[in-house]
């Protein structure tokens, strides 16, 4: 019996051909997707389906889909949003891809202030809002203060919020850094650009063709916006904050150095992520 051109089973085939030629990551399970994605159900549905057929404004959908995805677009734009953490975030070109190396700062923050009454936080550099919305859904008491140098980011942001219900925990201030900051944090939280810029040529297609080139790089060692972060960072916080920076795999040492030169005295850590990396500084000021 020959197959249907526009049945889920065929099209899945095809579009991992396709996306395997076009060195697409995870042919198998990106084809799934944006098969879901046309059909507007999820993966686990689709693949129990895969003999059902697209009508042709579903067909449609996933030919575009897929064409921008052989061209290099990164799958988060492509169906318009990323898992994070446990929540399914708005995600397109006005901010970066929430990583999964940014949930390791997400799971000590809501371990740190988990019995705190009512934690004032900052996540500084927000993007898509994936820190704040995450945090703010998890701490139903906490207030989150969202800065970002982005007004488009910003606005994706309060999307993100709106979407998970949170909006009425967090504000939202446009501004460079800590700039719009001026209340005294109990967590102060950033996820800034830190890779070294003669790095960029280097980095995958999907990133540096579509993704927000200024949330990617800190300058010439990387570490430039760390730098005047924490220049900044002792006058929104007191004893008993604890700042959490996300880090490049191997800036540990140099992060420490330049957190000591701002807070002296505070108990400085850096914890690895799931690849047992350097990913996350953490500041105990006290």
């Amino acid at each position: 019996m020959i197959e249907s051109a526009t049945s889920v089973n065929y099209l899945r085939q095809t579009a991992i051909e396709q996306l395997t030629t076009a060195d697409v990551d995870a042919p198998s399970i990106t084809a799934e997707v944006i098969l879901a994605h046309a059909l507007n159900i999820t993966r686990a549905r689709l693949l129990a389906r895969l003999d059902a057929s697209l009508e042709p404004d579903q067909l449609a959908q996933f030919q575009i889909d897929l064409k921008r995805l052989s061209d290099g677009e990164p799958l988060a734009y492509v169906v318009g949003h990323r898992e994070f953490y446990d929540l399914d975030l708005l995600t397109d070109r006005r901010a970066l891809i929430p990583r999964p190396e940014t949930e390791c700062l997400v799971e000590r923050a809501i371990k740190l202030l988990a019995s705190h009454p009512a934690p004032l936080i900052a996540d500084i550099g927000t993007g898509c809002g994936a820190i704040a919305v995450t945090l703010a859904k998890h701490l139903p008491r906490a207030r989150v203060i969202v800065s970002d140098l982005s007004v488009d980011a910003v606005e994706l942001a309060r999307s993100n919020a709106c979407r998970h219900h949170v909006e009425n925990q967090i504000e939202f201030r446009i501004g460079d850094l800590l700039a719009p900051v001026n209340e005294l944090l109990d967590l102060l939280v950033a996820n800034l650009p830190y890779i070294d810029d003669k790095d960029w040529p280097f980095l995958a297609r999907t990133i540096r063709g579509h993704e927000p080139r200024m949330a990617f790089l800190g300058g010439p060692d990387g570490l430039n916006l760390m730098r005047q972060f924490l220049v900044a960072a002792p006058r929104c916080v007191r004893a008993g904050s604890v700042i959490l920076l996300e880090i490049g795999a191997y800036q540990g040492d140099d992060v420490t150095a330049i957190v000591q030169q701002s807070f002296p005295h505070a108990k400085i850590s850096i914890e690895p992520d799931y690849a047992g990396l350097d990913r996350l500084a953490v500041i105990e000021v006290m």
